[in-house]
């Protein structure tokens, strides 16, 4: 079945044959990010894994309902306090110059090789205390684990690599304890309550994952988005109060995450004029409903300074994104580390050479620039 564009929600066959429906508008999707009739929970036999492994995955906030998924909020938000983030950025800020540093001697290089990708994965490894020496390793297992459908036939034998490292991982921390955010995770305990060791894996699971995916998406795509038009990349350059509310565009008009994780109706859903059956799959489109020309003005327009911007691109309700600080923490450190290096930064081939991800994520797959250290002159306004 064909989309409507014009629907803000509407039943269609995906590719294997099995149908859903799709939610594009941006109130039916703020509805339906927070309906607790659409559940999150995830079955096992749905991603054929056996017991075991599924156990020491689906345990993560992603796939789960309250009162479950509040208990785990509660307690993994301990480890993710603000003080906690923002005393990640020297930190942060010394792993991006040193990545800066590997390729200055280089005229034209792969941004999304060199710096989008690797830099949020390395912040995630030393967070978890990663051997330098495993890190190619979990780099090579979370992309397959991260391509869905694409690569679903090696995706158990990943996963399993991925369980047996982190288990050690933790064992480690727990014998050796750290002033990390691992050994905050096992250490954090209210009212006698702690982690048990599934939902532990499951939580470094979730930010191995989808932790440093989301950020790289954000980080090559935004590049992007201010070298595709000169003037962008110039005008936050010389303006750099501007990065916040630039981040906040990048996020809405090239969500990380373009179409979530599946819901399950738990019972009959009326939801943007359409009823909803008992038992049936929903998949937000976030790229979609963070383009709802009836929410922003001048939709499909990159604002740098967009006042309003109620974005989508973290999620919303219960499930918005843990990680939405230290991913912004990420991207402000990457952007002002490029324009401040390289201020003459420019793409090395045309805009409609660069590749792009087309499934649930969004993000650059390669991103070729010139490392121009020169900063051209920002065109004088008439």
């Amino acid at each position: 079945m064909s989309r409507d564009p014009d629907a803000g929600v509407q039943a269609i066959e995906l590719p294997d044959g099995t149908s859903a429906w799709f939610v594009t508008g941006y109130q039916e999707a703020r509805q339906a990010l927070s309906d607790p009739r659409l559940s999150k929970v995830l079955k096992a036999e749905e991603l054929g894994l056996d017991p075991e492994l599924a156990s020491a995955m689906l345990r993560m906030m992603l796939f789960l309902d309250p009162p479950d998924h509040t208990r785990l909020r509660r307690l993994i938000s301990a480890a993710f306090t603000p003080r906690r983030v923002e005393a990640l950025r020297p930190h942060i800020e010394r792993i991006a110059a040193e990545m800066l540093d590997a390729v200055a001697g280089h005229e034209t290089v792969d941004l999304v090789e060199t710096f989008a990708y690797p830099l949020p994965l390395q912040v995630i490894c030393e967070l978890l205390g990663v051997p330098v020496e495993d890190r190619a390793e979990f780099r090579t297992w979370s992309a397959i684990v991260a391509a869905g459908p694409a690569r679903r036939h090696e995706q158990p034998e990943a996963l399993a690599k991925l369980l047996t490292r982190i288990r050690a991982l933790l064992a480690d921390r727990a014998a050796r304890p750290g002033d990390d955010l691992l050994g905050d995770l096992l250490a954090v305990r209210e009212e006698g309550d702690r982690l048990s060791e599934d939902e532990l894996t499951s939580m470094v699971f979730m930010l191995v994952i989808a932790g440093h995916e989301t950020t790289a998406h954000l980080i090559g795509s935004g590049v992007f988005v201010l070298l595709d038009d000169r003037d962008r990349w110039l005008r936050l350059r010389d303006e750099p109060e501007l990065l916040p509310a630039a981040i906040e565009e990048f996020i809405r008009y090239e969500p990380p995450i373009a179409v979530t994780t599946q819901r399950t109706a738990t019972e009959v859903v009326e939801l943007g004029g359409q009823s909803i059956p008992a038992g049936s799959r929903v998949m937000v489109r976030l790229a979609d409903a963070n383009r709802d020309g009836t929410r922003f003005q001048d939709a499909d327009e990159v604002r740098l300074q967009r006042a309003q911007n109620p974005h989508l691109g973290f999620g919303h309700g219960i499930h918005y994104c843990i990680g939405a600080p230290l991913a912004r923490l990420q991207a402000q450190i990457a952007f002002t580390a490029l324009m401040t290096r390289f201020p003459g930064l420019e793409l090395a081939v045309p805009a409609g050479e660069v590749g792009w991800r087309s499934d649930f994520q969004r993000g650059v797959t390669r991103l070729p620039v010139r490392l121009r250290p020169a900063a051209p002159q920002r065109p004088a306004r008439g």
